[in-house]
This record gives C-alpha cells, sequence and structure tokens, in this order.
C-alpha cells in the first residue's frame, strides 16, 4: 500500500492523523463546547455505510482505534441499542428522509435500489430537509442518496439546498465509477470528475458547505453520508485495486468477493475516522460547535469484514447483526459527557427529534412513525413501543418489544431474550408461547397497514458461493 504526500514530504495519512488528533482534543476540551442560549440549533447528522456495531473502538473494536469518533462518545452520549430502519440502505435512508418506515412508500421495499429507474423517492412527500428547509433551515447532502436517478428523482427535488455526492448505491473510491462502470460523482444536477480518495472528497465538500453556512444567519442541516466501509475494498494508497477492478470490465466487479482484508477494512474505518476529526475541526473553528446538534451512525449493520460482537448475523439479515448500529450524539446542554443510554431508539426516529429541536412543524397527512427521542439524549428514558421489520429475501420478519424479539426466517419462527441472549442463540417460543403470539400477532397487524412486498423488487441476499459462513442459504 502506498501513501501519498503533502507538502514537505509529509504522509498525507500523518497529517491527516494530526487532524484527528487536534479533533479529539477539541473534543474532550469542555470549553469548547460551552452550551449557551442562541438560536435555534444547527444539525451534522454523519452516516456510515456499513458499518457494524463493534467496528468502533468505543463499541468494542479489539484490532484498531477510531479516536475521533471515541473522542465524540467522551463529548456526548453513546446509545446501545440504536436500531437500523431496515438491514440494506435504500430502505433505512427512505426512513430516515421520511420519518416513517419504508414500507409505506414503494421505494422502501427494494432492498436495495437497484436498475428500476421509474422507482424513487417522490419529490411530493415531505422530507426532513424539506421541513427544515420550509422552517428557514439551510440543507445539504454530501455523498450518498441512492433513493432515484435523474430525471424524476433528485435530493434537490427532495429538500436538499445543495448537493455534492453519488447517486448511486456505491462507487470505486479512485475511479468514481459505479459498479456499471458509469461515472457517479456529481455537484447538483451536473457530474463532475475530481481525483481523489471519495472518503477525502467528501469530507472536504462537508468542510466547505459548514464554511458557506457559517457566513449565513440561517440554521443549517448537513447530511453527511459516507460511503465508508462500504465495498469495494480499498483503502488510501489502493489505487492498484480500483485499477485492477476497472480492468475486468465486469458489471459485478464493485462486489469483488476476491478483495479486501481485515487490515484493508481497518484502514478505511480509521480513515474515516480521521476525515470526520477534519469535519469537526473545520465545525469548532467555524464558531458552531456549541450550537450545533451532531450524530453519528450507520445506515445498517456490518458487512463481510465487519465486527458485530456481540450480535450473530449481518447486513440483509434481521439478526441482530444486521440490524443493530452504532449511533452517537453531541448535544451541548443537553447529552451528558461520556454518558450511554439503553433506550431503543431507530432511524425513522431522527426526524421527529430533529424537527422539534428546530421548532419546525411535521406534515399534515404525513405522520412520524418515529418518536421525538429527546428525553433519551438527555439521559431519560422513552416510552415502551414496538418497532417491526420485515426483508424479501427468506420471508424474514422481526419485532423487539421490551427485552423480547419475535423473528422468522423461512419457515422457521423464534423467540429471543435479545437482552440476555444477545446471540440468538436460545429459542424461547414454546417456553414463553404468550409473549410469542402476542408479538407475532402484532407483526402481523403491523403489517397489514404497510404497502404489500412487491414481486419485482430486488433484494439482495448472501450465498454460500459468496461466503462460506452462509453454507446452508443455496447456491
Amino acid at each position: 500500500m502506498t501513501q501519498s504526500t503533502v507538502g514537505g514530504g509529509v504522509t498525507r495519512r500523518a497529517a491527516l492523523a494530526g487532524a484527528a488528533a487536534a479533533a479529539t482534543s477539541l473534543a474532550l476540551a469542555p470549553a469548547s463546547f460551552a452550551a449557551t442560549p442562541r438560536q435555534r440549533p444547527n444539525v451534522l447528522y454523519i452516516m456510515a455505510d456499513d458499518l457494524g456495531f463493534a467496528d468502533l473502538s468505543c463499541y468494542g473494536r479489539r484490532d484498531y482505534q477510531t479516536p475521533v469518533l471515541d473522542a465524540l462518545a467522551a463529548q456526548g452520549l453513546r446509545f446501545t441499542q440504536a436500531y437500523a430502519n431496515s438491514a440494506v440502505c435504500t430502505a433505512t435512508r427512505v426512513a430516515l428522509i421520511t420519518g416513517r418506515y419504508q414500507y409505506r412508500l414503494p421505494v422502501g421495499l427494494e432492498e436495495p435500489l437497484a436498475n428500476r429507474p421509474n422507482i424513487g423517492l417522490p419529490p411530493s412527500h415531505p422530507t426532513l430537509p424539506s421541513l427544515l428547509a420550509k422552517a428557514g433551515y439551510r440543507t445539504a447532502l454530501v455523498g450518498k442518496w441512492h433513493l432515484g436517478s435523474l430525471p424524476d428523482f433528485d435530493p434537490i427535488k427532495s429538500g436538499y439546498q445543495h448537493f455534492y455526492g453519488l447517486r448511486g448505491g456505491a462507487v470505486d473510491y479512485y475511479t468514481h465509477a459505479a459498479s456499471a462502470g458509469q461515472p457517479d460523482l456529481w455537484d447538483g444536477a451536473t457530474p463532475v470528475e475530481q481525483a481523489g480518495y471519495m472518503t477525502d472528497l467528501l469530507a472536504d465538500h462537508a468542510i466547505a458547505e459548514i464554511g458557506a453556512a457559517a457566513k449565513g444567519l440561517r440554521p443549517w442541516f448537513l447530511s453527511l453520508h459516507f460511503t465508508a466501509p462500504h465495498w469495494p475494498w480499498e483503502a488510501p494508497g489502493d489505487e492498484d485495486e480500483a485499477a485492477r477492478l476497472a480492468a475486468k470490465k465486469d458489471p459485478q466487479a464493485l462486489f469483488h468477493f476476491d478483495g479486501g482484508t481485515q487490515a484493508t477494512y481497518a484502514a478505511m474505518v480509521r480513515r474515516m475516522d480521521e476525515q470526520i476529526g477534519r469535519v469537526l475541526v473545520a465545525l469548532d473553528a467555524s464558531g458552531q460547535a456549541d450550537n450545533t446538534i451532531v450524530v453519528f451512525t450507520s445506515d445498517n449493520g456490518g458487512e463481510r469484514f465487519s465486527d458485530t460482537y456481540p450480535f450473530t448475523g449481518r447486513k440483509t439479515e434481521l439478526l441482530e447483526g444486521g440490524l443493530r448500529i452504532p449511533a452517537i450524539v453531541r448535544w451541548p446542554g443537553v447529552t451528558q459527557a461520556g454518558s450511554t443510554s439503553a433506550a431503543q431508539v431507530i432511524t425513522m426516529d431522527w426526524l421527529p427529534t430533529f424537527l422539534a429541536a428546530a421548532g419546525a412543524a411535521p406534515a399534515p397527512g404525513f405522520a412520524s412513525d418515529g418518536i421525538d427521542i429527546r428525553a433519551a439524549l438527555a439521559g431519560g428514558a422513552l416510552p415502551e413501543r414496538t418497532l417491526f421489520w420485515r426483508y424479501k429475501n427468506h420471508a424474514q420478519q422481526a419485532a423487539r418489544r421490551g427485552r423480547w424479539k419475535y423473528l422468522k426466517i423461512g419457515e422457521n419462527t423464534f423467540l429471543f431474550d435479545v437482552e440476555a441472549d444477545p446471540q440468538e442463540r436460545a429459542n424461547l417460543k414454546d417456553r414463553v408461547p404468550e409473549t410469542y403470539r402476542a408479538l407475532a400477532d402484532q407483526w402481523a397487524a403491523w403489517n397489514a397497514t404497510m404497502l404489500p412486498l412487491d414481486p419485482q423488487s430486488y433484494t439482495h441476499g448472501f450465498h454460500a458461493n459468496e461466503l462460506a459462513d452462509h453454507f446452508a442459504t443455496g447456491d
């Protein structure tokens, strides 16, 4: 692996490590974030792609460190029971932007969206950025969209006033080409060619957006959606791997099941951590950190090289490892430094929470399925509720209420006490039949209020010819 250099022969990695260290010291300095009674808060929402529950050192990763995000957790609150709305990206992003179960919209039935140009997020649907914009916020998306393609679907049509990033599900980190080889890097509606490692470019543009927003009088909402650590498995300096994949001329090349290592994955996550450090340094330098809510999370559970301990399962699966995600929040004056919360929260909760923080009104006729979680952010409890999921591949179903989880995979059904048994090993459906039946019935009643499965929708799952530990899943 090679490293590019910057002025004076200093490696770029060393320069970024210095920035990350600066971010760490800033995050740990309470004086930098003294809360003051000011205007409505800004929101910096940072989403990783396919990051597993234990892929940060503050969540238990053992083979590398993530000092910037560890410091963010030390400054704020870390959730231990945060969930994604889905085990894949498009569906979770629908829930994030609408604040509703993704199964209410055709695009939310895609697992993920692939090769259906007539499907996407309807521009007429109220969204988190459109509602904040209506309330006077500056809104921007930097990074991954994956909610539909031009000309019908576009971040700008769905409430973001500024957009820089990719429209599809993944691009090569160096060529910025999608799975079929087409370039997929945009500045608004304009395709752009720009050299650089994708994680770095997204951080650069987030920093520029924070600087531009600081010059205005409006509060702002910035969604920074990294592609890391989603495949292709390319670390900083891995231009040769990008060239190898491009030479294949294969629409499926980016999946490269012959690529990646734990060391590569570690380098990808560390680079994202470093770049988040640069963004947080810029936020502090702009004088806005004390009035900005910072959230970091993932879109679903981890993939091939992720650590999901203590859970089993991964992306595309409704086992805990496919749904449980890291979630860190720093909100000066609200979150307590170094705190944790066992509240059960889910992606669609961010919309009602951010709207409440902004004093913005929800959209009539589009009630959120999520809840305002500010009580949990302040160290309190949330009312008990049941959370629901479904996933087309293997006819998966799941519901969580309190300590109990109902799960169906294929024709097999389960009841787990996921607090006592996070690995989901002991099936208690015959020992506690009343609880099993109650959750199964709740799931059926909830499912009847959602759109039915679309027989033409795409769904993704791993097979035995792709991952050796999936030896019982066909092919």
